[in-house]
């Protein structure tokens, strides 16, 4: 099977389950594991388990290279600053390389394993990720995948400030019939976001999106036309402690007040759930709506992207998906976490109409 999924959700799983399926994809490595992630820990004893499989495949001559994102501004919406541990990453025996975070964003969560494989999707490396978060992993066998994650992969080591990564075009290829694509930011960031605005102007069936935030201005134009015209069944979850933190930027900084309105009419005009998520602190308990998925009719989008302007701009990937059971699969993902949440509103408004008797009957 090309494509393989792996859904979290809020206490759903250990860490140690998580940790587990990691290692078995490290564990399959036989010639190289490249390792480009946000926000990774192995202080842990989940994070212990991925180690051992890291210094394993090492010892046994698999090529392993890891980078990690450093020096985050501070707390932001989205995404939460990382808890990794830089002097410990690079105290392994594997070579590392830090990719300075300022002002865009190192935020993949991907490994390529002997050009072949690719581990993705929204999950950091943290005990909090694997817990408590709402995630999705994909793991995708497909050599031509690989290679163009790989091609990312070396824009990044190579040095290049991310401003100038993510240049690698997103080609169509076929894995078992399935047609992926990949997509890299911030060299193509802009035109993902067209690129899933018109998938979702194109549905006539379903929409389903599970994003932190919502604020790439193509999607969320696109949102409301859908919202005004009825034109399919649109649902979603967001975060909602995070979008509050958005609209409260927006009405400060004036720049993107003319977005309160688009989000608040997508926000109001369809069935959406939010997850109050613990405000981020270093020491919080970091309980995030940490999934990044869209469905529109049996294409679905799924990686580190935030459906957000600043994850344009961000070294981010997404794995475009033409498969019906995947997309049936992320749909249901979606209806699952959002049936856990009352509905999302902007800050002062409560539900009204078919949204609140629905809020008082969850």
């Amino acid at each position: 099977m090309a494509v393989e999924l792996t859904t979290l959700t809020d206490g759903g799983q250990s860490q140690l389950d998580v940790a587990g399926e990691v290692a078995r994809f490290l564990n399959a490595a036989t010639r190289s594991l490249d390792l480009a992630l946000y926000d990774v820990r192995f202080e842990t004893t989940a994070g212990g388990l991925v180690l051992a499989s890291l210094l394993a495949a090492s010892q046994r001559g698999v090529a392993v290279r890891l980078l990690y994102n450093v020096d985050h501004p501070g707390p932001i919406p989205v995404p939460p600053p990382p808890e990794t541990a830089p002097a410990a990453l690079e105290a392994l025996p594997v070579p590392t390389r830090a990719v300075a975070g300022i002002p865009d964003l190192m935020h993949h969560k991907y490994v390529v394993r002997d050009g072949a494989a690719v581990w993705t999707g929204s999950t950091n490396w943290t005990d909090d990720s694997w817990t408590r978060q709402e995630n999705v992993v994909v793991r995708i066998h497909s050599e031509p995948l690989a290679y163009a994650f790989s091609l990312n992969f070396e824009e990044l080591w190579s040095g290049t400030p991310v401003e100038g990564t993510g240049a690698v075009d997103p080609r169509p290829v076929r894995a078992d019939g399935v047609e992926l694509r990949a997509w890299f930011c911030p060299g193509h960031g802009e035109a993902l976001s067209h690129r899933i605005a018109k998938h979702l102007g194109k549905a006539r069936r379903r929409i389903r999106i599970a994003s932190p935030v919502l604020t790439s201005g193509p999607i969320l134009g696109t949102l409301v036309e859908v919202v005004n015209e009825r034109r399919c069944q649109l649902a979603g979850v967001v975060d909602d402690t995070q979008v509050d933190e958005v609209f409260r930027q927006w009405q400060a900084n004036g720049v993107s007040a003319w977005k309160v309105p688009l989000l608040e009419r997508v926000l109001t005009g369809a069935p959406w759930s939010g997850k109050a998520s613990t405000p981020w602190r270093p020491d919080s308990l970091h309980d995030f709506m940490h999934a990044k998925v869209v469905v529109a009719d049996d294409v679905s989008f799924v990686g580190s992207f935030n459906l957000s302007r600043s994850g344009e701009r961000n070294a981010e990937n997404v794995v475009e998906i033409h498969d019906a059971a995947t997309a049936d699969r992320l749909a249901a993902f979606v209806d699952e976490v959002r049936g856990r949440y009352p509905p999302a509103t902007p800050p002062g408004r409560a539900p009204t109409g078919d949204r609140a008797r629905a809020a008082r009957s969850r």
